[in-house]
């Protein structure tokens, strides 16, 4: 792209692009290319001039030469579809006409058809105001619909129009900061992702997720983020859900496995039946979620709402009082006009919502002012593991059952050299050297075990495996099970165990900083919830200072249901959020509801498939008298349960 610097000082620089004014669309993509470019810290583009402010902390040769690079056609994907910046254009549009307009009568149009266009544009003024008494409410509409009428009476008809005007520029002003809130936020939270390939009788093709149904099969491949809820019909992936669990190691997910919107495929490609879609996907629900926030407003902002229509009486009543002490109606309407009704009950909502922007920017999520509020009256704070309390990346902590530490270094280097897996990338950091100039002919991963790779070293060709104790019990290779506290990582060169390496989520610096601070603040009581195993959970929770720990909910929930933990694992529940996902999809098809009593669940006859689920009830409740009653052994039972 061609441009020229306008304007520059150290770490700033203004640019105008050679083609002028921009597309809104152009601006949102140019916009969001160097937003996203290592070393500027900020970016501006304005397209009505073209021109972009640049704040930055690279070399200036680089930021040009990110500029000259710069093609609209090969960005277009930065940029999302959803951008505040044409609701922004149409509220900037609507104040400069009201201003225009303002200006223009005033200048060109007579005297008495001003008079009348303020006549005609006060009507629904009163009417709102007549339609309040009417309801025998006294509120701030009655407030206005007075101040226009008197003004009017005395033949006043400027002092009416100046009402009006600014109170449509309040009512512009108002609309404006609210949508904009909501929209900047929606779009913090949203997962930008606009198209997607859908698999079609001519292939794979390249479509809006909008034009995706339910049904429809799409395909998601290493590095692609899974935008809709859906069922893996084909392939084997390694999917990161940490937005979803906040665990930061990739889950296998397989045929007949449940995906989630937001999650990364980190390993291997899927194809996912779609069982959502975008109507209902996060980003519409995560506008519903912000504008619905608006109805569990603060008790502030219902106090401060009640408080301005509470009011108007005085105000209505100050105003008399001053005519009938002055006899000067022009000082009983400035009493009228000074009113702040309107400004306190504006005010708030402008308020809360700017809090709950601000919030995320700082990447905290507030539903609505009732709950900002609340967190004033805190005493306990609960806190996930990862990715919270932790890196979630993690860090090689040392070796166990090794004779040769190096050996075994190197042979794991030489496997996850050309994997993206956070094991791997914590591997390469660590200890990535060892294997510089070694050859790795070959190298293929073994979704949810780890890695295979051969290569050739000191000249000699040596097979090499790394990952979990089932792949090397799969290889059939001896070895031995070391208990450790972080992610244990296996090792084996032609057949020979080497032992093992361990990894473990790293702590965050600030983080046990962060826990004496919210003490001296008086929150007594922290709890850290996490699926980790409890000797992670609770070496994490003695270094940052967690009072409490409530380690290994998956466990809990599966022996709760009289389930294994990998029975579950099966249905993507890797959380009780994942839980009851599962069970309210079951409520409209198989009248899986909860009981009256709150105590467990219970069936609704008229679903339907209610009869089918009955009868699979039935059988299931046999079968665990069947193992109650020592008829059958556990293993029997499982058998049963894996030929479902």
């Amino acid at each position: 792209m061609k441009c020229t610097i306008l304007h520059e000082t150290r770490g700033r620089m203004r640019v105008r692009t050679m083609q002028g004014a921009m597309s809104l669309r152009q601006a949102d993509i140019l916009e969001a290319y160097l937003r996203q470019i290592q070393g500027i810290t900020k970016a501006t583009v304005y397209d009505r001039t073209g021109d972009a402010v640049i704040c930055y902390d690279a070399p200036r040769t680089a930021i040009i030469q990110a500029l000259a690079s710069f093609s609209y056609a090969n960005e277009q994907a930065l940029a999302p579809e959803h951008s505040s910046r044409a609701m922004s254009r149409e509220f900037e549009d609507k104040l400069i006409a009201s201003l225009c307009w303002r200006g223009m009568k005033q200048l060109f149009i007579p005297s008495s058809v001003r008079t009348l266009i303020t006549v005609v544009r006060s009507v629904p003024y009163i009417k709102a105001g007549l339609n309040c008494l009417l309801h025998k409410k006294i509120q701030v509409p009655v407030l206005d619909a007075a101040a226009i009428s008197v003004s009017m009476l005395r033949k006043d008809f400027e002092t009416a129009s100046s009402i009006m005007f600014l109170l449509g520029i309040g009512d512009i002003l108002d609309e404006w900061t609210h949508k904009k809130s909501v929209a900047d936020l929606a779009q913090t939270m949203s997962l930008n992702v606009d198209k997607v390939w859908k698999e079609t009788d001519a292939g794979s093709v390249l479509v809006p997720v909008a034009d995706v149904q339910v049904g429809d099969r799409i395909v998601v491949r290493t590095g692609g983020v899974i935008p809709l809820d859906g069922k893996v019909v084909s392939g084997e992936a390694m999917v990161n859900q940490a937005s979803i669990t906040g665990e930061p190691l990739a889950v296998r997910r397989t045929e007949g496995s449940y995906v989630y919107a937001g999650t990364v495929v980190e390993e291997g490609d899927c194809t996912i039946c779609v069982e959502k879609s975008a109507g209902s996907g996060r980003y519409d629900r995560i506008i519903r979620m912000i504008e619905e926030s608006e109805k569990l407003k603060s008790a502030t902002e219902d106090h401060a709402s009640h408080l301005a229509d509470q009011l108007v009486p005085y105000s209505l009543g100050a105003t008399a009082l001053v005519w009938l002490l002055t006899g000067n109606m022009t000082k009983a309407l400035a009493v009228l006009m000074v009113d702040f009704s309107c400004a306190l009950k504006l005010s708030m909502p402008i308020a809360v919502l700017s809090a709950m922007k601000e919030a995320s920017d700082h990447h905290l999520s507030v539903k609505g002012g009732r709950f900002l509020e609340a967190v004033s009256e805190a005493d306990t704070i609960v806190f996930d593991k990862t990715g919270t309390l932790t890196r979630g990346s993690f860090a090689y902590v040392g070796a166990k059952d090794a004779p040769d530490e190096e050996a075994l270094c190197r042979v794991v280097a030489i496997c996850e050299k050309y994997s993206t897996h956070p094991i791997a990338l914590a591997a390469m950091r660590a200890f990535g050297n060892l294997a510089d100039g070694i050859e790795v002919t070959d190298s293929a991963a073994v979704p949810g075990k780890g890695v295979r790779a051969d290569a050739v070293i000191d000249g000699k060709a040596v097979s090499c495996l790394c990952g979990n104790a089932a792949l090397l019990r799969d290889a059939g290779i001896a070895f031995n099970e070391v208990p450790a506290v972080g992610t244990v990582v296996y090792a084996a060169a032609n057949g020979v165990y080497l032992g093992c390496a361990v990894f473990a989520d790293e702590l965050k610096p600030d983080s046990a900083d962060a826990i004496r601070d919210l003490a001296s603040l008086g929150i007594a009581d922290t709890t850290m919830l996490t699926g980790d195993k409890r000797a992670i959970a609770e070496r994490v929770a003695k270094e940052v200072g967690i009072s409490a720990v409530k380690p290994e909910l998956l466990e809990s929930i599966a022996a709760a249901l009289g389930v294994s933990a990998n029975a579950l694992k099966d249905y993507g529940v890797e959380t009780a959020g994942d839980l009851m996902s599962l069970l309210v999809r079951l409520e409209d098809s198989f009248g899986i509801v909860p009981a009256a009593d709150r105590s467990g669940l219970s069936l609704n006859p008229k679903a339907p498939h209610a009869p089918k689920a009955a009868m699979a009830i039935e059988l299931w409740a046999e079968k665990r008298a069947q193992l109650e009653n020592g008829e059958i052994d556990a293993w029997e039972y499982e058998d049963w349960k894996a030929s479902l």
